[in-house]
């Protein structure tokens, strides 16, 4: 299934597509039916479960940490697919700031999103996963290699540590900046999008203002993949760099991941 084709209805996952078919070096393309991302499996109904496991998947990343999967549960077990959780987050980082998006009152949400914070927190949080999560990157790309295709990378709503993690994968096997956006932002769809969620009885609720406040938070913003850049650009001095230096991937390595996710 490309993203050309139909959709899958998939009520319990949100933000579920095939990467395939997006344009790589040298007139090649993404594979298609080798690499699906999503947002979490915990909500997966019967027949999701049914579709998800037709899929021939080796394995499934998920990123979230532990305090992600004390909220919203375990994945949904898929017969006969191996499953990976590599958190991307510390569930400590930030515990008391997420718990003020649930339950905080007005002028607490006020206090600390307004005035460009929460664009700003995206953006700090995109830099420090490329910058401190080399060793995670760089396990699920070797292992991608080896023998974990087909997978499916999620998070909790599949946008930022499984975009990261796609565009990661997508950087070292030659696609351009352009598709890899233009994938990531397809995370704004309307059915795609993270469900916002506030304590019952939280001051301002789901209000129009407490949205906007929220927006950046839940949004797929090409400043936060474009922070991510910046970051491989001042640590590393560019893509190769990073990929060899800092995700430890050889040309061995590399070749492997282009022959197993692009097609001519």
């Amino acid at each position: 299934m490309t993203q050309q084709s139909a959709e899958p209805k998939l009520t319990g996952v949100r933000n579920f597509r095939d990467v395939g078919g997006l344009p790589a070096a040298e007139g090649r393309r993404v594979r298609p039916g080798v690499l699906f991302r999503s947002g979490h499996l915990a909500h997966a109904t019967a027949e999701d479960v049914e579709f998800l496991g037709g899929l021939g998947l080796h394995t499934v990343f998920d990123f979230r940490n532990a305090a992600d999967q004390a909220l919203e549960g375990p994945d949904a077990r898929l017969p006969g697919v191996r499953n990976v959780n590599i958190p991307l987050t510390d569930p400590a980082e930030g515990a008391e700031f997420w718990r003020m998006v649930r339950d905080g009152d007005m002028a607490q949400l006020r206090r600390a999103l307004s005035d460009g914070q929460a664009a700003g927190r995206m953006t700090a949080s995109y830099r420090s996963i490329i910058r401190h999560r080399t060793g995670e990157h760089s396990r699920v790309l070797h292992a991608m290699a080896e023998d974990s295709l087909p997978a499916l990378m999620h998070c909790a709503a599949g946008k930022d540590r499984a975009g990261l993690s796609v565009a990661v994968t997508l950087l070292a096997v030659g696609v351009d900046r352009e598709a890899i956006e233009a994938d990531y932002l397809t995370s704004n769809s309307p059915h795609r999008r993270y469900k916002v969620h506030r304590s019952e009885g939280a001051e301002g609720g789901l209000s129009p203002e407490v949205m906007e406040l929220l927006a950046p938070l839940f949004d797929a913003r090409p400043a936060y993949l474009a922070a991510a850049y910046d970051a491989i650009e001042e640590t590393w001095g560019g893509v190769e760099s990073y990929l060899g230096q800092g995700l430890k991937l050889s040309d061995g390595t590399r070749e492997r991941l282009r022959a197993r996710l692009l097609e001519d």
